[in-house]
């Protein structure tokens, strides 16, 4: 037994994430301008949800240049800025929250560009906002993801399933919501769903996991 036990463990890894929305034509035509239509799927719902949903999807890209370009996209297709892209310690970044109420954070390690802009995506990193992220990560080590990096209590990051897969990494729930400079409160439903597990599970926090289509 607990060898088929290890074995569905093993098969775990995230594939995709979809996002529920209200309006679905709406959700398409925003995320094919945004640019990051071909990473995230889309399902009609609308569950109950208010305040800050618990998690973020950030991308990382190779300069400035090609943060604003991303960003002002967002912008022009509807989002809400919620941090205007700007310098910082660790580089450049702004946040943006989509029409459906997605937020998303834009980012570069880089502080000058070294070409001109692109819309080349280099990572997309599933951030999600937890209480207690040592036991979470020991939730989904035993669900069979294996951890990339370790932060001690305050982050957790998974090393990816497969080339051109979002990442996960779990973040303090207050530390994420203080970074995208939104309340840490809110209720109800995520609306968001993982896919990748053998049968569905809800980790400690209520995220939801689907077996991959």
């Amino acid at each position: 037994m607990a060898n088929t036990t290890a074995s569905t463990a093993a098969r775990t890894s995230l594939s995709s994430v979809t996002l529920e929305v209200a309006d679905l034509d709406a959700a398409g035509r925003f995320y094919t301008a945004f640019g990051v239509d071909t990473h995230v799927q889309l399902r009609a719902s609308e569950p109950h949800s208010t305040g800050f949903r618990g998690f973020t999807l950030g991308i990382t890209v190779s300069g400035p240049a090609t943060v604003d370009a991303f960003f002002n996209a967002a912008v022009d297709a509807g989002a809400t800025v919620l941090k205007p892209a700007r310098k910082s310690l660790w580089g450049y970044s702004g946040v943006v929250q989509a029409p459906d109420g997605t937020i998303w954070k834009i980012a570069t390690s880089a502080k000058k560009d070294t070409g001109p802009a692109t819309r080349r995506i280099d990572e997309i990193v599933l951030l999600l906002g937890v209480e207690d992220v040592k036991a979470t990560r020991e939730f989904y080590t035993g669900q069979g993801l294996t951890v990339a990096k370790s932060v001690g209590g305050k982050y957790a990051e998974f090393a990816a399933g497969r080339a051109g897969t979002v990442k996960l990494a779990l973040y303090k729930r207050r530390a994420l919501a203080k970074d995208l400079g939104v309340p840490a409160d809110g209720t109800g439903s995520h609306r968001i769903v993982l896919s990748g597990t053998p049968t569905p599970l809800t980790d400690p926090d209520g995220f939801t996991w689907q077996p991959a289509a």
